[in-house]
């Protein structure tokens, strides 16, 4: 029936025409046509794929073509676990492959580097962390969708040491220093999980946090969070006022590279009481201080200042009639990343080149006033090279000169004696 049918598209996707109108008060978004046509494409992407739930993530600008990215939640499958397992297999052969050549370096006398990597961190687990959802890109609407790859903590870590624009092409390599483990696709998957973790708000009160008995809630921070039924909303002129009314509802992501800590140091285990006991000492010699992030549902007045740049502005649609007005929040470190609340109704959009704020650009210092010149004197001013002539004049003055010395010289002498 219609309402069966409109009650599923509730649950699918939001109504992407509403966020439009709302967002076109903002002065953001894509333009009323472009909008529609992204919402055709989401509703043949949930019909094709059997999606849960599914959101307009924003769209990446590029140099060559822009990627429109849509947000789905995790369903249990098996393609995405069977790539894990396999790329597991491929990890275990590789450490089997080294452990053959350290066993042939060994036997070589040629002196060897002693250097070892520092241990991989793992990739979070589908469905949690930086890899809580998927994502599905597709160049214009109407074109097939592509789903991006998961994240790993290496993929997060080089693209926070890089800034390197897209081009619209996945399997265009990332050409980069440091380099980058993968292509665009990967570097694209990765800055969707900064963007996301850094700009993905929300009124405060909309969300509360999961309890889980049994577990220390002290040292575990939460990393999932569900809709408050007893939310009343607030006022967008309320919304306007103070950034302590917008929260975080998407985890931090750790210098790591994962949103939840993980102890790379753990060794494992020995045969032998001796060695075990050995190994606990170095453990605990050598182990590294966990860390944590901010927890979840944090309010944004926390966030910190970059380059002296305040993180948030705020401020209302419009101020000629605020009682119809929507709340605005721009993101001022991920330039394009944007948020609007109306009462109960809230939305997320990211628009722009998906790079981070870095500062003012480089501009070089204004050259000094050129200094004053030096007064020209006889001490200062080179003299002319003489000719032959007045060389030679001057060589016989000189004679002369010696030559009367030696006679008033002479003549001192002889009074001397007298």
């Amino acid at each position: 029936s219609p309402d069966v049918l409109q009650l599923f598209f509730k649950q699918c996707f939001p109504n992407v025409n509403e966020s439009a109108f709302y967002l076109e008060q903002a002065g953001v978004g894509l333009g009323r046509e472009e909008m529609q046509r992204i919402l055709l494409a989401l509703k043949l992407l949930v019909e094709s794929h059997g999606l849960p739930q599914c959101r307009l993530w924003g769209k990446i600008l590029g140099t060559e073509s822009s990627y429109i990215i849509a947000e789905a939640e995790y369903t249990e499958g098996d393609e995405e676990q069977s790539t894990d397992e396999d790329l597991q297999e491929e990890e275990e052969e590789e450490s089997g492959t080294q452990e053959n050549e350290d066993i042939r370096k060994a036997t070589d006398p040629v002196p060897r580097s002693t250097y070892v990597h520092p241990p991989m961190v793992p990739k979070e687990a589908l469905g949690t962390g930086a890899n809580r959802f998927f994502y599905f890109v597709c160049n214009e609407p109407g074109l097939p969708w592509v789903k991006l790859p998961s994240v790993s903590p290496a993929q997060i870590t080089a693209a926070r040491h890089i800034c390197k624009g897209f081009t619209g092409r996945l399997d265009s390599p990332v050409l980069s220093y440091p380099p980058f483990p993968g292509k665009e696709a990967n570097y694209l998957r990765a800055q969707i999980a900064r963007i996301s973790a850094g700009t993905q708000v929300s009124p405060s009160g909309f969300y509360q946090t999961v309890e889980e008995e049994g577990e220390e809630e002290e040292e575990m921070a939460h990393d999932q969070c569900l809709v408050n039924p007893e939310f009343e909303g607030v006022s967008s002129l309320g919304m306007a006022q103070s950034l302590s009314s917008w929260v975080h509802h998407i985890q931090h992501i750790l210098k790591q590279g994962r949103c939840t800590w993980v102890n790379t140091a753990m060794k494992v285990e020995e045969d032998s009481i001796e060695e075990e006991e050995a190994a606990e000492k170095d453990e605990q010699a050598d182990e590294p201080e966990p860390e944590y992030g901010p927890p979840l549902l944090t309010n944004l007045s926390q966030d910190a200042e970059m380059f002296h740049t305040p993180p948030w502005s705020l401020r209302l649609s419009s101020t000629i009639t605020p009682q119809h007005a929507v709340a605005v929040l721009r993101s001022n470190l991920w330039p394009g990343a944007f948020a609007y609340s109306n009462g109960k109704k809230f939305e997320n959009i990211y628009v722009g080149w998906g790079l981070k704020y870095t500062g003012q650009g480089y501009s070089p210092c204004v050259p000094p006033p050129p200094q004053k010149e030096y007064p020209s004197g006889p001490e200062v001013t080179e003299m002319l090279d003489p000719s032959v002539e007045e060389e030679e004049e001057m060589r016989m003055a000189l004679e002369e000169q010696q030559e009367v010395q030696q006679e008033l010289e002479e003549d001192e002498e002889e009074e001397d004696e007298n």
